[in-house]
């Protein structure tokens, strides 16, 4: 739902690096008065490290989320989140020594075999051609940006607790999301002049969406490993499918719901690692 709200908005007139801080921004201040009761001076080097590294991935990562909603389709882009899991496996081998086994190289090739399905729906059809479509290029950069942050969010949540974590990653988003207006040249205050009355409600739910979102996550990550949970998370593949054909009239939707079934069969049975 919150990718729902994402696109409403970009696809509304509202800059999808606003939408990005102002969402980042928005739940730092619900925080305020949680982040006065936390002690931050003990707080490890590791913790700031990583906080800093995630928000930086984080924000990035999620700017070209918002960016390829604007352009692409809900129900294609959706599905493309089940690498996540993948990239997620590989930097979680190298910076918290969790490995696969053979389940889990079983649920990679599942997930891109499904994903064929999926990006067989495009004009482009499954092919190199697709690549080269931009929503489709700030996906695979959102998922990667994304996956990497989730690793250095799970390093915050075990130098921490889940509630830092999640404070840590509003604030620290924030800040590197107003840092991307500086970067692209934009002006702050003439974009959020093009904010209408009606896009009030939507910025209200999708914060609550995205708050709720990453609350949850960080405490999957607390209990599990990053690439089981990145793997669970790909449940949402098929309900993007349908928010997609039912707020935005994409086609081909029986064809997306088959190749998203199979990438989250490729996901569960990453899963099944946690019981190997």
């Amino acid at each position: 739902m919150g990718n729902v709200y994402q696109k409403q908005l970009t696809t509304g007139g509202n800059h999808p690096l606003l939408v990005n801080f102002l969402t980042y921004l928005l739940l730092s201040v619900a925080c305020i008065f949680g982040a006065s009761f936390i002690q931050w001076q003990p707080l490890s080097q590791q913790f700031w490290l990583y906080s800093i590294l995630g928000g930086i991935a984080g924000a990035l990562g999620n700017g070209f989320l918002v960016k390829a909603l604007q352009k692409g389709d809900l129900s294609v882009l959706g599905p493309i989140n089940s690498y996540k899991s993948v990239v997620g496996i590989i930097v979680a081998i190298i910076l918290l020594g969790e490995v696969p086994n053979l389940w889990g190289i079983l649920g990679i090739v599942l997930i891109i075999y499904g994903s064929y399905f999926v990006l067989d729906t495009t004009a482009e059809r499954f092919s190199l051609a697709l690549l080269k479509k931009s929503e489709i290029q700030f996906r695979l950069w959102a998922m990667i940006l994304t996956a990497i942050e989730a690793v250095f969010v799970k390093k915050v949540i075990l130098a921490s607790s889940t509630t830092v974590a999640f404070i840590s990653w509003c604030c620290f988003g924030a800040v590197f999301s107003f840092v991307l207006f500086f970067i692209y040249r934009l002006d702050l205050t003439k974009e959020a002049g093009k904010i209408q009355r009606s896009d009030i409600g939507k910025y209200v739910f999708l914060i609550l969406c995205i708050g709720t979102m990453q609350l949850t996550t960080n405490y999957a990550f607390e209990q599990m490993a990053v690439g089981y949970a990145l793997s669970l998370f790909q449940l949402s593949t098929i309900v993007s499918v349908l928010l997609g054909y039912r707020f935005f009239k994409e086609q081909n939707i029986r064809k997306k719901l088959i190749g998203s079934a199979i990438m989250i069969i490729g996901s569960i049975v990453i899963i099944l690692l946690k019981n190997d």
